[in-house]
């Protein structure tokens, strides 16, 4: 296979783990793993510890990753299954870098970035964490923001 495809099977893999992290984060984090995800909900006193439970989800999603550079690097004709492992790979450090530095500031690494989709993807956040419940939440994408994000909030007048 020649170079293009295997950056394409690189982005493709990028766009669909968009769309693989949405569902899991609707129907596994607020499915049947709430358990894990409900600390992530709530606030954290600083005398609590650096990790919560919903970071196990990093390992769940590392292992599909994992085995896709086992799988490509050792089976023959399945070498492509490399750049799927390298799409996901991606995919998780644009997540962490977004979800864990930016928005929660876990890391001080950068602050307010300061444009419209950024302000978008905070507003999604914020608004998916106004509901400290399982059900009922909105925005469980990262990436792909609904086009209500991006407009201004109105001022309240007092």
């Amino acid at each position: 296979m020649s170079t293009l495809i295997y950056l394409a099977i690189i982005l493709v893999t990028i766009l669909t783990m968009e769309f693989v992290a949405w569902f899991a984060h609707k129907y596994v984090m607020h499915g049947f793993l709430w358990t894990w995800h409900e600390d992530h909900h709530q606030p954290h006193p600083d005398d609590e510890g650096f990790f919560e439970k919903n970071d196990l989800f990093f390992l769940v999603f590392a292992i599909p990753s994992a085995a896709s550079y086992i799988i490509g690097l050792n089976v023959e004709n399945l070498f492509w299954l490399t750049f799927v492992g390298i799409g996901i790979s991606i995919y998780g450090l644009i997540y962490f870098l977004i979800h864990d530095v930016y928005i929660h500031q876990r890391f001080k690494w950068f602050r307010q970035l300061d444009n419209r989709y950024s302000r978008a993807i905070l507003r999604a956040h914020g608004a998916h964490h106004a509901n400290r419940e399982k059900e009922a939440g909105e925005s469980f994408g990262l990436l792909i923001v609904n086009s209500k994000y991006f407009r201004k909030r109105k001022k309240v007048e007092a």
